[in-house]
């Protein structure tokens, strides 16, 4: 079995998680194949007993993993989801961040959750994509996101107006520092800390959610992930800022942007009994009396 790993950053916090992982991978007899730069990174402080290989990008995916191992917070989730793009590669996502809602494997568990996986003891969470179209697009072939699509200005001062339309039918003008265009698995991220609700990952849906609007009659509004969102900019401003994610480009303000759903999904594993509702309730502590 081939395990493709990746992640950003080593510390005293992490390294033990990491090397216990890479321990009970080469005790399972799997083959490790670990992103370059964060091998460059663990190389001084974490033991291989095995031969491992390398990669730089989504070529990696020619090897055919049969799992990709994201090690960090939910933004390293986020990289990983660009690297294993339309593969069709299960993700395993191992939180050594803080909250975590995507890398849902917590650092004490992942002995056991190994053995659980390897095992067959776990579900496949198919997440929607959300894609990005203009006629000069940055972002490239890498033109999708699991989160949010995000428009914002790009300075401190005046607002920009962003004429929203739904499937060719004008919806509104929203007058703001921006919009955020989510799918369900990002209505937990930028979108909710804007005032965004809290939606399901398979109800098939999108969230407009206007990011600090001049007029606060202007709330969030839920759509069909069938629908097609185009956004036309105006301000006094000649550019103006797109974020997927985390990565973010500049766009001309004369470029009109499509966003709709992806063709493809990506595959989180997720352990049996480890359900969206429960990660809620742990997460956001639900329930939970924060008097004593």
């Amino acid at each position: 079995m081939l395990v493709a790993i990746y992640g950003k950053s080593l510390n005293n916090y992490n390294s033990q998680p990491i090397q216990r992982l890479i321990s009970k991978l080469e005790s399972a007899g799997s083959e490790i194949c670990v992103h370059e730069d964060f091998f460059g990174i663990i190389k001084e402080k974490i033991k291989f007993n095995s031969i491992i290989s390398y990669f730089k990008d989504e070529k990696v995916l020619l090897k055919k993993p049969n799992f990709f191992c994201s090690i960090g917070g939910d933004g390293t989730m986020l990289k990983t989801i660009t690297l294993v793009g339309a593969g069709n590669v299960p993700i395993i996502g191992i939180n050594t961040g803080r909250l975590g809602f995507l890398s849902g494997i917590s650092i004490d568990d992942i002995e056991g959750a190994i053995d659980k996986i390897f095992a067959g003891q776990y579900e496949l969470d198919d997440r929607t994509l959300v894609r990005l179209e203009a006629l000069n697009n940055p972002f490239n072939r890498i033109n999708f996101a699991l989160n949010e699509v995000t428009v914002h200005k790009n300075d401190n001062t005046t607002m920009m107006t962003i004429h929203t339309y739904i499937n060719g039918e004008f919806l509104n003008s929203y007058w703001a520092d921006g919009l955020i265009i989510s799918t369900p698995t990002g209505s937990t991220a930028y979108s909710l800390s804007c005032g965004g609700p809290l939606v399901i990952p398979d109800s098939e849906n999108f969230i407009v959610t206007p990011i600090s609007p001049h007029n606060l009659n202007v709330r969030p509004i839920v759509i069909s992930d069938k629908d097609v969102i185009t956004l036309k900019i105006e301000g006094r401003n000649k550019d103006f800022l797109v974020t997927l994610d985390s990565r973010q480009e500049v766009f001309d303000a004369q470029e009109e942007l499509t966003i709709m759903k992806e063709s493809f999904k990506v595959r989180l594993v997720r352990l049996s009994g480890n359900d969206f509702m429960s990660t809620l309730r742990k997460k956001l502590m639900w329930g939970m009396d924060q008097r004593n």
